[in-house]
């Protein structure tokens, strides 16, 4: 099993019409996450840096988007990948589920 260590699992996933590539987080991951959520506040701007940031963790070449790059994107969209990034992740609800 040590072999596997840092090993990196990569799934695809829809967003915009397209695909994007996901990493599944590591235990490492998902506790910065926590932190991040932690530390996000419950208004808008604490929200929309928490999505970002899910993001950044997860979708490959993400980190290197910008906030107001971020911004050009449909919240709608933003918010499904989201989702789609925890349920890969093994975080969020999968369907059937």
């Amino acid at each position: 099993m040590k072999h596997l260590v840092n090993k990196e699992i990569i799934e695809k996933v829809p967003f915009m019409g397209d695909e994007v590539e996901v990493r599944k987080m590591s235990v490492s991951k998902v506790m910065e996450l926590q932190s991040i959520v932690a530390s996000a506040g419950k208004d808008e701007e604490g929200q929309l840096n928490l999505l970002r940031s899910v993001i950044r963790l997860a979708v490959i070449g993400s980190e290197e988007i910008t906030d107001e790059e971020f911004n050009n994107f449909p919240l709608g969209e933003l918010s499904a990948l989201s989702e789609a990034i925890m349920t890969v992740s093994g975080l969020g609800a999968s369907e059937g589920n």
